[in-house]
């Protein structure tokens, strides 16, 4: 009967639980269509909080979804100026190479519609840069002209990273 009991109050726990997750979520200011996130009112960061974070990102997403790596990017823009950063000090750089190479390319080059545009068009308007490996560029014969606008070219990841760190980013390591 005690087993019984605590199993039903465990089960209920649970359910109860699982149940207020999705509602806790709420769309951001700075990437409003993308990035849902969980405010938490009792972690609000100090007046003057600079947040400086670079992604990595290589993995690209199923055919015809959403890369999950730039959804990250939205949520966080989204949470710190939610929880009291201020846009301008706020810095969000992705460092793109290997397969999610395609995840930046122009409907022209991919054949069909590339879901991620609007979701990049929202995180560079949002004041997020996105750098492309020159390396992964080369080898997967992409030009700037084959990808979305407002993304670069740089001479490697590599090379992005170890600049951004010398500009105070910290890796996100998600």
């Amino acid at each position: 009967m005690i087993k019984s009991l605590a199993t039903l109050a465990l089960t209920l726990c649970l359910a109860t639980a699982a149940h207020a997750g999705e509602d806790d979520f709420v769309a951001g200011t700075l990437v409003p269509d993308y990035g849902k996130y969980a405010p938490r009112e009792s972690a609000r960061l100090p007046e003057g909080t600079v947040m400086k974070v670079a992604f990595d990102m290589s993995k690209a997403a199923p055919d015809g979804e959403i890369n999950s790596d730039l959804v990250k990017v939205a949520r966080f823009l989204n949470m710190h100026a939610g929880s009291g950063v201020a846009p301008e000090n706020l810095s969000a750089a992705i460092v793109v190479h290997g397969a999610a190479s395609a995840d930046l390319l122009t409907a022209e080059k991919l054949g069909h519609p590339n879901p991620n545009a609007e979701l990049i068009a929202e995180l560079l308007a949002a004041g997020a840069t996105i750098d492309l490996c020159g390396t992964t560029s080369a080898a997967r014969d992409i030009a700037q002209e084959d990808l979305l606008p407002g993304i670069t070219i740089s001479l490697s990841a590599m090379t992005s990273h170890a600049l951004l760190q010398q500009q105070g980013y910290t890796l996100n390591p998600f």
